[in-house]
């Protein structure tokens, strides 16, 4: 697990130093006044980032449809929940439900003390509970790993970025520090730095998915019950329609990264993609599990 950590911090490193970078260049070719409009237009844009995460699970459970449900409603999900918070040392989260009939789970929160749990109905419907847990340990994992955090700073990163360079090609195209030169370089920036950027940020999160599958299997124990629950998720139909009827989330761009499973991207859009390919995930466990003797 330490090693996808170490790699986490090896993007931080490429993100700042691509801003590094970017900053002086916007030393080069704007003049005070920009820098300070753009300082602004940034400030306004890291706090849009911050209320993100501080709102994250209020606007995780509207994104996507997810209904907090008690004890009552549901008790064998909970007595899961409970299983796996007491054994991964989090406090109890709040339990949510999504009304789809595919299999998918997230969690989100800012914090162990602020998250919520969430699986669709198909999960708890189709999967044989040692697999929810496995299920249940990744996503809880991402809580222990504080990993709405990490993505919300490397967001607030790429964003900055894609400011920054949009913001310095205006200057040198209309300012008065304009040339030739400056021109070629801004518009270089332009388009190149938000692609590295999101590549970047997308890298570090398919990271976290990979240390929180380690840590998810190390919590209980078990990797293969993991491993059998993404090859179940895999095979698991994307256009299963939802009880209320609705597109599933979970293949909504929009909140696609948020889920355990997501059929979207593949090919040369990999890269763009915010999970690794189930294959390696599954490989990669199963041979975790061979490590533990399992």
């Amino acid at each position: 697990m330490m090693f996808w950590r170490l790699r986490t911090a090896a993007m931080f490193v490429y993100l700042t130093a691509l801003l590094m970078a970017l900053g002086w260049l916007l030393m080069w070719v704007m003049d005070a006044f920009s820098v300070f409009f753009l300082a602004i237009l940034s400030a306004i844009a890291l706090m849009m980032c911050f209320a993100t995460y501080f709102w994250s699970k209020k606007l995780a459970l509207a994104a996507n449809g997810a209904k907090i449900v008690t004890e009552d409603q549901e008790p064998r999900l909970y007595a899961l929940v409970r299983d796996v918070s007491m054994r991964a040392d989090l406090p109890m989260p709040e339990v949510g439900v999504v009304e789809s009939m595919q299999m998918n789970a997230f969690a989100t929160g800012r914090n162990p003390k602020n998250s919520a749990v969430v699986v669709t109905r198909g999960l708890l419907r189709f999967m044989p509970e040692d697999e929810i847990r496995g299920v249940l340990a990744h996503e809880m994992s991402h809580v222990r790993n504080r990993d709405i955090l990490v993505m919300s700073v490397a967001s607030a990163i790429s964003i900055l970025l894609t400011y920054v360079s949009r913001f310095v090609f205006y200057a040198t195209m209309f300012g008065d520090r304009r040339n030739s030169g400056a021109v070629i370089v801004a518009l270089v920036a332009s388009i190149t730095v938000p692609f590295a950027a999101l590549m970047i940020q997308m890298s570090i999160s398919r990271k976290r998915e990979y240390l929180a599958d380690a840590s998810g299997a190390e919590i209980i124990n078990d990797p293969r019950a993991l491993a059998r629950a993404l090859t179940r998720l895999k095979g698991d139909s994307p256009s299963r329609p939802s009880r209320s009827g609705s597109s599933n989330p979970a293949e909504d761009y929009a909140t696609a990264h948020m889920w355990i499973s997501s059929h979207l991207g593949g090919g040369i859009g990999s890269i763009f993609s915010t999970h690794p390919p189930l294959d390696d995930r599954i490989d990669r466990l199963n041979k975790m599990a061979d490590k533990m003797g399992l």
